[in-house]
């Protein structure tokens, strides 16, 4: 999924760079959407379990897979590492028509959502029972692991849980020196290795994380925490502005496919919500 929040700084740059991704003014949008037929092009990153990677291991590859497969038409990927620039990089210079995972920006179109899904707390197992929200005082001596930036980090400030005791990672790790496939998965083995208590993290990815992990831990989604700053999110894919028939196509993939799709994420162990209420999807009718 897209986390950065930095993709573009201005209303100007945003409208040169949707310039150089084929969008169109408003008296041309009547021609077709410069989207590869023949071909689904996807960019993605090649090491961000269990998202994507370059092997097809991530629920996102296997569900890009599965708009390929409903299309009839060949998968192909564009790789880039996520970071500041990806979307500008990939989609808006026109190498690939479609982002499987975000939640939206000022440069990208998102589709339809198909699922939502929630930043959790993850803590060795049984060591805080029944913990259900981050003002439980039992967070107020413990060591808690979070990505700078991310929307839980202004909900621990507000209850001056931010001090001596978080330890903020930063939101990207490049060069030799990363020691991780990615930043969450530094969290959890920190978590693993007990030099922190409490991790709080994007849920899609610290559940498959917390269960590779090899050590027993409890994933709470964060589901009663006030309106703001947002700790629940729509996922959606990601085309380009205007290319309005190729949204309306994918909107149909969406919802045919819908149960593979919601297969597949549950055997990724990303925690489910249903649609308008904060509560765990239920798809026991499936």
């Amino acid at each position: 999924m897209i986390r950065s929040s930095s993709f573009v700084s201005t209303a100007a740059a945003a409208a040169l760079l949707l310039v150089s991704a084929g969008a169109r003014p408003v008296a041309a949008q009547h021609l077709p959407d410069l989207v590869t037929q023949d071909v689904l092009r996807v960019c993605s990153d090649p090491a961000n379990m269990p998202f994507s990677e370059r092997k097809g291991d991530g629920f996102e590859n296997r569900i890009a897979q599965i708009v390929a497969d409903e299309l009839k038409v060949k998968l192909r990927y564009y790789w880039l590492t996520q970071g500041p620039g990806f979307v500008r990089n990939t989609l808006g210079t026109g190498l690939c028509d479609l982002i499987i995972g975000t939640s939206g920006g000022e440069i990208i179109q998102p589709t339809n959502p198909y699922y939502r899904s929630a930043y959790v707390l993850v803590a060795r197992k049984g060591e805080l029972p029944d913990i259900k929200a981050l003002d439980d005082p039992r967070l107020a001596d413990k060591q808690i692991g979070i990505i700078a930036g991310t929307p839980p980090y202004g909900r621990l400030s507000e209850l001056k849980l931010v001090g001596e005791r978080t330890h903020p990672y930063a939101p990207y790790a490049f060069g030799p020196e990363r020691k991780h496939q990615t930043v969450a998965a530094e969290v959890i083995a920190d978590l693993a290795d007990k030099k922190i208590d409490v991790a709080i993290l994007w849920g899609p990815a610290a559940g498959w994380l917390a269960k590779q992990s090899g050590v027993p831990m409890d994933v709470v989604p964060l589901l009663n925490e006030p309106g703001r700053p947002a700790l629940t999110f729509r996922v959606s894919m990601g085309v380009r502005h205007n290319e309005n028939d190729w949204k309306r196509t994918l909107n149909s993939v969406l919802r045919k496919r819908r149960a593979d799709i919601e297969k597949v994420l549950k055997e990724y162990d990303v925690p489910l919500l249903a649609e308008e209420e904060n509560k765990p999807l239920d798809t026991s009718d499936e």
